[in-house]
């Protein structure tokens, strides 16, 4: 007899009531996931979310006291397993490279429709790191406005194109069927793009990425639903 999957594991953390028990209600109409928390300030959450540790959190920036991005940095240094995604009607790319610096996974806009969240929740699950249209061509805008140097430098132009492909939220998986080599390989050359970057996780290596003068793409990078 065939067992259905575990529901994903997901909490909340949103000050606005109304977009909260919104989130809630979403995640309660699919057998996919199952919502353990959800709370208003960042103090709550950091209550809470080490002693239930959901799988995801969906983390608002702009929260009374403690902002969403400090709490998302404090959370990761307790070394949780919960994965973050960014829901916040914030467009700038400082914030953008703060939030993700800080260890969040993915970069959602308020206004991303239920089940494109629903499918973001399922990717960073799965290891992916998703963002709105918008976010991903601002992020792409800014690394071709970027000159490489530091750490960057060390990589070969094969691991450049790699973790140009992992800041874009491709699986493992998806890189290799675009480059035309196999998983092992691909896997190989994400091993070294840590070891060189001094990493330890996808996150972190896309953070370096991010940061000022330190990018260059090539070829560019294509942006899922970018014209």
């Amino acid at each position: 007899m065939q067992t259905e999957p575990m529901p994903i594991t997901v909490a909340i953390v949103e000050d606005d009531q109304g977009v909260r028990d919104g989130m809630v209600r979403v995640l309660g109409r699919s057998r996919d996931f199952k919502c353990l928390g959800s709370y208003a300030s960042a103090e709550d959450a950091l209550k809470e979310l080490p002693r239930i540790r959901p799988e995801v959190v969906l983390m608002d920036i702009n929260l009374p006291g403690m902002s969403g991005i400090e709490c998302v940095r404090k959370l990761k240094s307790e070394n949780i397993p919960s994965q973050f995604l960014i829901v916040t009607v914030y467009e700038n790319p400082d914030q953008i490279f703060e939030a993700l610096t800080a260890g969040a996974a993915g970069y959602l806009l308020k206004q991303t429709p239920p089940p494109e969240v629903l499918n973001a929740i399922r990717e960073v699950q799965r290891g992916g790191a998703p963002m709105s249209g918008q976010i991903a061509r601002k992020v792409v805008h800014y690394f071709h406005a970027q000159r490489p140097s530091g750490e960057l430098t060390t990589l070969s132009a094969r691991e450049q194109e790699i973790l140009a492909r992992l800041a874009e939220g491709f699986l493992i998986k998806e890189i290799s069927d675009q480059l035309g080599i196999s998983f092992d390989t691909a896997r190989s050359h994400i091993r070294r793009i840590y070891e060189k970057l001094h990493v330890h996780s996808r996150a972190q290596a896309v953070a370096k990425f991010l940061q000022p003068g330190n990018v260059r793409l090539t070829p560019p990078l294509t942006v899922p639903g970018a014209a």
